[in-house]
C-alpha cells in the first residue's frame, strides 16, 4: 500500500508509452462496448480526465493508469505494452481476487476467461456451499449455459425444467429463461460453467 502512495503522483511520461496510451484505452473501452461514463464509473477516474487521456491531451499518473487497467480487467503492464508484444499465453491465477466475480458465504464465482476481450463465450468456476445456489435472471435470447460437476452433486434448473448432476456429469440448458445451479448434496459442490451467447 505504501508503494502505491509513493508512486501515485508519478506520470506515465515516456513518449512511446504516452503516445499510444490514449489510443489503447479508447480501443479497449470500445471492445468492452463502454461509454466514457461507464469507464469513469468502473475506474473511479473522471469522465473529463478519461476524455483528455484518450485524446492524448493528458498524461495519466501511474495511480490513474492502474485504476483504468483494473477497470478493464488487466494488469498495468498489459495495458501499457504493445498488444503485438504480449505473450500468446495468458494465465488467470487461482488467488487473483480481480477474477472473483462474486464471493459470499454460500457461493463463490471466479471467471476463468480474460476480462478484457470482447467474447461470445465466458467460463467460470462456481463453488457452492451446502444449500447454496446461483440463481440468475434470463440472459439474452439464445444464450445457453454448459455445466460440468467437478465435486459434489448439483441440480440445474431452466424455466420449469430441472435435472440432477453428479461428479463428472455435464448438462446444458437455456439461459434465456430464469435459471439456477443449486448444491443438491452434502458438503461443498464445485462446477465449471460455460456461458455461450448467440
Amino acid at each position: 500500500m505504501a508503494a502505491r502512495k509513493k508512486f501515485s503522483s508519478v506520470a506515465v511520461t515516456d513518449e512511446a508509452i504516452s503516445g499510444r496510451f490514449g489510443h489503447r484505452v479508447k480501443e479497449l473501452r470500445a471492445a468492452h462496448g463502454w461509454s466514457l461514463d461507464q469507464l469513469a464509473s468502473s475506474s473511479g477516474v473522471s469522465r473529463s480526465m478519461l476524455s483528455q487521456i484518450e485524446r492524448n491531451n493528458a498524461n495519466p499518473t501511474i495511480a490513474v493508469a492502474f485504476r483504468i487497467a483494473q477497470a478493464l480487467g488487466m494488469t498495468l503492464g498489459e495495458l501499457l505494452e504493445h498488444p503485438e508484444a504480449a505473450s500468446s499465453v495468458r494465465v488467470v491465477r487461482a488467488d487473483d481476487q480481480m477474477y472473483h466475480y462474486r464471493s459470499d458465504k454460500d457461493c463463490r464465482i471466479r471467471t476463468l476467461s480474460p476480462l478484457d476481450l470482447e467474447k461470445d463465450i465466458e467460463m467460470y468456476e462456481v463453488q457452492l456451499q451446502e444449500g447454496g445456489a446461483l440463481r440468475s435472471s434470463a440472459h439474452f435470447e439464445g444464450t445457453r449455459e454448459f455445466v460440468t460437476v467437478q465435486k459434489g452433486k448439483i441440480r440445474i434448473e431452466s424455466g420449469a425444467d430441472c435435472e440432477a448432476l453428479n461428479k463428472g456429469d455435464s448438462g446444458n440448458y437455456r439461459a434465456d429463461l430464469a435459471h439456477a445451479i443449486i448444491n443438491d448434496g452434502r458438503g461443498e459442490a464445485i462446477a465449471l460453467l460455460v456461458v455461450v451467447y448467440r
